[in-house]
């Protein structure tokens, strides 16, 4: 019977990829954990990953306690995928030949309804050359954006920012309005949009967007990300400006917004341009100032419309 399950296991997670075009060859089975308190045995996987070193293919191990079913979602998730993909790009950590990927251990999965979220795990990657490990400890929670939104009133310029809780901190934080990209088509100017509608209410057009991280060098791959040492979110920055009168100002102030039934208990803060870069210690807002100021100071800054904003 066990042997019967293993199989089914191991088909399923191979018929999962097969779908995909270029799948990335995975095979699961399990093996027995040594001196483990409990007798069940431990889940595990191989997945192939060009560059990897010599030993062949990556043996992926699931952390005790970790559901069978968060496991194969994992390994099979879009988040992981990319990692792996990344790993093996021009600037790649494998990509030098100095490194050596022996094993990954999944510790965590947060599910966003059918897909996953969050995924937590560790990558034993070693040099080769001194038999150091190299830090791997990894937060995946995939592609972001967020948008700098300037409203001009009256001569004076004006960034709209949420407050809302942030467990992670423990604290209320001002922040430009953002979100994760939450599918793999990577339309990042299209989840801006979104985003900004469901955080604030204003309505934005497509082409009223100025995509800020796209004038970083293409070396770079045109994101920002804010904290690479232990998470690989990137996150396009973008741009919007617009006229407004002061009653819009004054409805945006304080508004109460964002979407409920999700946890977003989101208020809406209106700040003086010129004092946002000392109002927030939200990275994006910081990173989308000195992108825009350089972006200005430089001349490469491209024209947008300077609409208003009718909806809110």
């Amino acid at each position: 019977m066990a042997a019967a399950t293993t199989r089914a296991a191991a088909q399923s997670l191979l018929g999962l990829g097969s779908r995909r075009s270029a799948p990335l060859p995975v095979a699961t089975h399990r093996r027995r954990a040594v001196r483990m308190a409990s007798s069940a045995p431990q889940l595990s996987a191989t997945v192939a990953v060009p560059g990897a070193g010599s030993a062949g293919p990556v043996r992926v191990v699931a952390a005790p306690g970790l559901p069978e079913a968060d496991f194969r979602k994992a390994v099979d998730s879009a988040l992981f995928r990319k990692w792996l993909e990344n790993l093996q790009t021009e600037k790649g950590v494998l990509a030098y030949g100095k490194l050596n990927l022996r094993e990954i251990l999944i510790q965590g999965v947060d599910m966003f309804g059918e897909r996953v979220g969050f995924l937590k795990f560790k990558a034993d990657i070693v040099d080769e050359e001194t038999k150091a490990k190299i830090p791997g400890i990894v937060f995946a929670r995939g592609p972001a954006v967020a948008v700098l939104i300037l409203l001009e009133s009256k001569g004076q310029t004006y960034a709209v920012l949420t407050e809302q809780a942030r467990v992670p901190i423990g604290k209320f934080v001002l922040e430009l309005p953002a979100g994760m990209l939450d599918d793999e088509k990577g339309d990042f100017v299209g989840t801006a949009v979104r985003e900004v509608e469901e955080e604030t209410g204003i309505k934005l057009n497509l082409e009223d967007m100025v995509d800020l991280t796209a004038l970083l060098d293409p070396a770079t791959g045109c994101r920002m990300f804010p904290s690479p040492g232990g998470c690989n979110e990137e996150i396009g920055l973008f741009l919007y400006r617009g006229h407004v009168d002061a009653e819009t100002i004054k409805a945006l102030q304080g508004k109460e917004t964002g979407l409920r039934d999700h946890g977003e208990l989101i208020k809406l803060r209106v700040v003086p341009y010129d004092q946002l870069w000392r109002s927030t210690a939200d990275a994006k807002a910081l990173s989308a100032i000195a992108l825009y100021e350089m972006a200005k100071k430089e001349g490469i800054l491209p024209s947008s419309p300077r609409g208003s904003l009718a909806n809110l």
